[in-house]
């Protein structure tokens, strides 16, 4: 059994309640994909109620694609209910890029709680890395910059593990890098599914603690059911209904047959580059000593060396002398 297949097998095991605190636009959808897989979903909004259904649940989910402050304040008090409980945080960024506000309340949460795992596509993911990017509404945009470098960035920037999706997702906390090559076009015709992805995200990682596999593995499964879907479908309509069928009926099999995810992992290559410059300071004073063993041969002239040491006499034969009367004004001082 493969590792997509085994943590697909513990949501259905454990049945993890995701607390949601998310798009109004995709509240159904992330509901129903949530129990698709095997979790359980709850949609908890008012300030009031925040921290404790944030107290039972297993994960968190923050989207802000229909924010409001208010909203953002109820976020910020589950947030840190669930930091206090140590339950993952999984931050949508939607539409971060296209206002000032989504922006500026997306650093917010971002500053003021620890998140997990931040998703959003390439212009979201690049606005929040200080990069150059606009989001169209909720959209991604063409970014120049390289997008695993991005990701990198942010990852290392925020301690979090990053999540670009795109024709292929790129997964990251920094070191470790996944790409997800699983998906079909199709998954970009209707609205909802990037929401749905982040709700599948947090199921996955309430059930396990390497967020960057569970994230990962939570792409993977929303992939493979999306190519699923696309063989008994004729439009938008049709293939989001048996978008949801197939991932219910998600087996061990197809998971082993259609996975594709490639991972790399870039060994941080900084400590055995700064041992190199250490080995050289060590051979550096080395160099330094044959000079100095070399002046002395050079330097060496017998007449200038006999000179001193006549010299050498008479002065200690003077100093000698000079003491003698010395001590005796020391012994009449005492």
């Amino acid at each position: 059994m493969t590792e997509t297949a085994e943590l697909l097998k513990k949501i259905k095991e454990q049945k993890p309640l995701i607390h949601h605190i998310t798009n109004w636009v995709t509240i159904y959808d992330c509901a129903n994909i949530v129990r698709a897989i095997g979790a359980l979903p709850v949609m908890a909004h008012a300030k009031e109620e925040a921290a404790d259904m944030s107290k039972i649940a297993s994960a968190l989910v923050l989207n802000i694609g229909t924010l409001t402050n208010e909203l953002i304040e109820a976020m910020k008090i589950a947030g840190k209910a669930a930091n206090k409980k140590g339950i993952p945080i999984v931050l949508d960024a939607v539409g971060v890029g296209a206002t000032k506000l989504r922006d500026d309340k997306a650093l917010e949460l971002l500053k003021e709680l620890k998140i997990n795992i931040i998703k959003g596509n390439a212009s979201e993911i690049a606005k929040l890395a200080g990069e150059k990017a606009e989001t169209k509404g909720v959209e991604a945009t063409k970014v120049e910059a390289n997008l695993i470098e991005v990701a990198k960035k942010l990852a290392n920037d925020k301690k979090a593990v990053v999540v670009l999706t795109g024709a292929e997702d790129i997964i990251t906390n920094g070191s470790d890098i996944y790409i997800c090559k699983n998906g079909h076009d199709m998954m970009g015709k209707f609205v909802g599914t990037g929401c749905m992805a982040a709700s599948v995200i947090a199921s996955f990682a309430a059930i396990e603690k390497d967020y960057a596999k569970a994230a990962a593995s939570a792409l993977v499964v929303f992939g493979i059911a999306g190519e699923l879907a696309s063989r008994n479908s004729t439009g938008p309509g049709s293939y989001k209904q048996s978008f949801y069928d197939e991932i219910f009926n998600l087996d061990e099999t197809d998971i082993h047959d259609m996975e594709k995810l490639e991972k790399k992992t870039t060994t941080k290559k900084e400590p055995t580059e700064e041992k190199k410059p250490e080995e050289k300071s060590e051979e550096e004073p080395k160099v330094e000593e044959k000079p100095s063993e070399e002046k002395p041969k050079e330097e060496p002239k017998p007449k200038v060396k006999e000179a001193p040491k006549a010299e050498e006499k008479e002065e200690k034969e003077e100093i000698k002398e000079e003491p003698k009367a010395e001590e005796k004004k020391d012994e009449k001082s005492e």
